[in-house]
């Protein structure tokens, strides 16, 4: 068996979609290990649903950079998220990132 080698000449860009708190926490596990084998890629991970409270009551200070946060979400529970970036529907933000060559992962 061969092992896979990393292309660090090809450009990676990866949206890791994460609707739940379990999902979250897979996501910033998935970007720390895709950050750390490949430091050059550009990684989002877009919360909604039940994530967005998780991402609120839970700052991670490594991934918090990386979130985008659903502002339909948002809008449906109250709640606000000073400091991180909040997009303006999670769905729209991950097909517009599809449509410019962004790789998906539901985490």
């Amino acid at each position: 068996m061969t092992a896979m080698t990393s292309q660090p000449d090809v450009p990676l860009r990866l949206v890791i979609h994460a609707p739940t708190p379990a999902a979250l926490e897979r996501a910033r596990n998935n970007a720390r290990n895709l950050l750390k084998a490949r430091p050059d890629a550009e990684v989002r991970i877009v919360v909604n649903a039940g994530a967005v409270a998780a991402a609120l009551d839970g700052p991670d200070a490594e991934t918090d950079r990386l979130l985008r946060v659903c502002g339909n979400t948002l809008a449906k529970t109250g709640r606000s998220a000073q400091g991180l970036t909040v997009v303006p529907a999670s769905v729209l933000d991950i097909a517009e990132a599809q449509a410019e060559g962004w790789g998906y992962m539901r985490a």
